[in-house]
């Protein structure tokens, strides 16, 4: 009967710790989500700031009267604070206006002016 007694205080304190480390790891798992979803709500954040800094530039490009903006891309990056110019143009003054726009319209950026000028 004794060792009865042994073998169910045993068997309980091995599902005691057995929970414990249950609850732990529930615990460690509900962290590592919620740090996961805090990276993806920031994510979210940073694309939906490079759009709205990318439409501004890209409407300020296509209201200007020397820019032809159908021919540039826009990327921007928040993370970096990187404009990044990239398409083609037919002169040398649209490819600097279009730089001069993009850094009117997203001070503190650094943009880098890919556009090619057509021969």
């Amino acid at each position: 009967m004794r060792h009865l007694y042994q073998l169910g205080a045993a068997a309980l304190f091995a599902l005691v710790t057995a929970c414990g480390n249950t609850a732990d790891g529930v615990k460690k798992d509900a962290d590592n989500a919620s740090d996961k979803a805090d990276e993806m709500a920031a994510d979210a954040g940073n694309s939906m700031a490079s759009a709205a800094e990318t439409a501004d530039i890209k409407t300020a490009m296509m209201a200007d009267s020397i820019v032809s903006a159908m021919s540039i891309n826009v990327n921007t990056n928040t993370e970096t604070k990187t404009i990044t110019l990239t398409g083609t143009v037919d002169r040398v003054a649209q490819r600097d206006r279009a730089e001069a726009i993009a850094k009117d319209k997203a001070p503190g950026y650094i943009v880098m002016n890919n556009l090619a000028v057509k021969k």
